[in-house]
């Protein structure tokens, strides 16, 4: 009996589970052989599971965030995936963009065998040759014309730029910015570019001198590297009667005066350049360049051009349109030549009554190497224009970031236009070849080539050299040679024209 309680009180072998697996009974009991013994003892019943204990607030918190963070997580992965999916498409389509540019229109679409999209070569001289037939024949235009000088321009009524309260203004603002009596100091500017480019400097420097109530000192040309025109102020304009017109307003003088000269050994070039940002504010000439004027008596700022806002007061603006059209006025020579030649083109226009075209013909080479166009003249062409913007413009042209491709830019109309195109375009419009026609332009690229066809519709082709005469010519001769006519006599005839 000892024997058979020991046994049964015995702990189960571990060495049995898969036995004790296969013997359990449905009663959820197991039975335990020991020793060979035919005798079953029932195994004790399992614990009794937990019971589930309602989850406190906390957990559930717990849990809420747990499940929140999960969410973002999965909605940050998600955005995450879309927005470099899209990242991938953005930079893919500009790229197809211009892989379809350059195969169809640039220097790899003669491998694809592509036809040239059209407008994108030049062929204006081959149109001309195919219609000189037709246009030669057809110069029954009288009507046509008639219609063309029958519509009047309306001119604009030019509005009084001053009225009787400006002085009072401008001597209310000198005294709100003044912080002793007297001026600022004085303003040195030097402007850079063509004929507008110059004009246009010249009106903001007189506006930025009104603003800071400096003394201005009559604005210097810069030398240009490309147009190497040596004018100056005088040479081009009336520099008594610039000065005269703006008085009241701004005080202008010729030169320095000899105290500060001394300080930079008679040399206005070694006055410190001070640059000022493009497009600049009021708030940056009061704030940043008012107090180093007041500091220094003398500043100088080169390049002026573009070097201040549109936006400006309206007593400011009113000195930009002083200076446009009353204190600007050409110099006495130029006016007195430019007043020559209008009259004898009216004499020589007596079959149009006295009316004829004028056309700035703006084909020089300058124009054409930097245009990045290709013409009809091949590779040697090519070459040319290569050597001579490396030449002008360093290495402005050859930049990792800029895609030149010349077929794009004549589809996008940025080529000059060429002398036989001009003339197509005004026999297109009704003028008929009894027109006169001055050209106001510089050395044309390939002149005797390009302007044949032009002579060929318009035979009463006029230039300043076939109106004036080689005396009347000879103070202009410096500038005559130039390359190019935008600071010249030859954009200055046009201008006065216009």
């Amino acid at each position: 009996m000892a024997a058979h309680i020991a046994t049964a009180m015995k702990p189960k072998n571990n060495n049995s589970n898969s036995n004790n697996n296969s013997n359990c009974c449905s009663n959820g009991y197991s039975s335990d052989v020991s020793n060979g013994s035919d005798n079953n003892s029932p195994s004790p019943p399992p614990s009794p599971p937990k019971p589930r204990l309602t989850p406190s607030l906390s957990q559930c918190r717990r849990r809420l965030r747990s499940k929140t963070k999960s969410f973002v997580r999965r909605e940050n992965l998600g955005s995450g995936l879309n927005f470099r999916r899209n990242l991938r498409y953005l930079l893919l389509l500009p790229l197809l963009y211009i892989s379809g540019l350059l195969m169809c229109v640039g220097p790899f679409s003669g491998f694809w065998g592509y036809a040239s999209v059209p407008g994108s070569v030049y062929r204006s001289y081959e149109n001309f040759q195919r219609l000189w037939d037709d246009i030669r024949l057809d110069n029954s235009s009288a009507l046509q014309l008639s219609s063309v000088w029958k519509y009047k321009r309306r001119v604009k009524v030019q509005k009084p730029c001053s009225n009787s309260t400006a002085r009072n203004h401008f001597s209310m603002y000198r005294t709100s910015i003044m912080e002793s009596p007297g001026s600022s100091g004085y303003l040195i500017v030097d402007a850079n570019g063509g004929l507008n480019q110059q004009r246009s400097a010249i009106c903001n420097a007189v506006a930025v001198a009104g603003l800071l109530n400096a003394i201005l000192v009559i604005p210097r040309f810069e030398l240009n590297s490309v147009w190497r025109d040596p004018s100056q102020f005088g040479d081009i304009y009336d520099e008594e009667h610039f000065i005269n017109n703006l008085k009241g307003y701004v005080n202008v003088v010729r030169e320095l005066p000899e105290a500060l000269m001394e300080i930079y050994d008679q040399n206005i070039s070694n006055i410190p350049n001070f640059r000022v940002q493009a497009w600049a504010t009021v708030n940056y000439y009061l704030g940043v360049v008012l107090p180093i004027l007041r500091d220094q008596r003398v500043i100088r700022i080169a390049p002026f051009a573009n070097r201040l806002t549109m936006n400006v007061p309206s007593h400011i603006q009113l000195l930009r349109c002083i200076t446009n059209y009353k204190a600007l006025k050409f110099s006495p020579p130029i006016s007195s030549l430019a007043e020559k030649l209008v009259s004898r083109m009216i004499e020589r226009s007596s079959m149009t009554g006295g009316k004829y075209v004028s056309v700035h013909l703006r084909f020089e080479q300058d124009m054409v190497a930097f245009s990045c166009c290709v013409y009809e003249g091949g590779e040697a062409e090519k070459l040319k224009m290569d050597s001579f913007r490396e030449q002008e413009w360093k290495g402005k042209f050859k930049r990792k970031d800029g895609v030149i491709v010349p077929a794009l830019n004549r589809i996008e109309g940025k080529c000059p236009l060429t002398p036989v195109e001009v003339g197509l375009m005004l026999r297109g419009m009704g003028f008929d070849n009894n027109t006169s026609i001055y050209i106001a332009s510089g050395k044309i690229y390939q002149a005797e080539k390009h302007l044949a066809p032009l002579r060929e519709m318009f035979p009463l082709l006029y230039t300043k050299e076939s109106l004036a005469t080689p005396d009347e010519l000879a103070p202009f001769e410096i500038f005559m040679k130039l390359e190019c006519p935008a600071a010249s006599l030859r954009g200055i005839l046009l201008s006065w024209q216009l």
